[in-house]
């Protein structure tokens, strides 16, 4: 049976596709061949999403704070402020010396996007095991399970500084500090859906009344 997307699915399928679109047209325009390999995995990523819409039945809010953040992570790459790229944006100065600055927008971007990452993992995991649901397993393995996926994202960063001669990606100590606020990002996720209270059901699908033994 083909699964038909729901309107709230279409929305944000329609807004992502659109500016990734949007996104590619200018790199190619601009010359930032570098941003051309995420805008493959983001191609991936939409697939992988759309194909598992049905069985993963993602919440609405979490499709689009997948989609916001691969605007963010697009637009860190193709929008330019006081002639750097936005990911070198400096937000909030609190560690500033001459080895790292602590907080720019690439900081940031990396802290929510495994978050949600961090959360989309634990979705699934309950969905399919729900058995785990409550338990600390369902807190620990996604956030590790999340610091696992920016760590393969280093390696898509890597593979494109080796392709691409110029690029804005870092060395050692911008690796380093993406990976921290990977693990920071999947954290704080963990904690915040530890202490959200589960939901009730709802009071418009009250269960049936059980229906009463009449006695002999």
């Amino acid at each position: 049976m083909n699964y038909r997307p729901k309107r709230n699915e279409i929305i944000v399928g329609t807004f992502t596709v659109a500016y990734v679109f949007a996104f590619t047209i200018w790199f190619l325009s601009t010359g930032n061949y570098e941003f051309i390999v995420y805008v493959a995995t983001m191609f991936a990523l939409l697939l992988v999403v759309g194909l598992s819409l049905r069985k993963a039945e993602y919440p609405t809010l979490m499709l689009w704070a997948l989609s916001i953040w691969g605007l963010a992570h697009m637009a860190g790459g193709g929008v330019t402020v006081s002639g750097s790229v936005l990911y070198n944006l400096h937000l909030v100065p609190i560690v500033d010396n001459e080895r790292m600055f602590i907080l720019k927008y690439d900081q940031l971007v990396h802290a929510f996007g495994f978050g949600v990452t961090a959360w989309l993992l634990h979705h699934l995991l309950t969905r399919n095991f729900p058995a785990t649901r409550g338990t600390a397993t369902a807190l620990i393995y996604p956030a590790l399970a999340s610091m696992g996926l920016g760590a393969v994202n280093e390696i898509i960063e890597f593979s494109a500084v080796l392709m691409v001669p110029d690029t804005n990606v870092g060395g050692y100590m911008n690796t380093a500090l993406d990976l921290c606020f990977n693990a920071l990002g999947a954290a704080v996720a963990m904690m915040i859906i530890a202490f959200t209270p589960p939901r009730t059901p709802s009071a418009r699908s009250p269960s049936p009344p059980r229906r009463r033994q009449s006695k002999l």
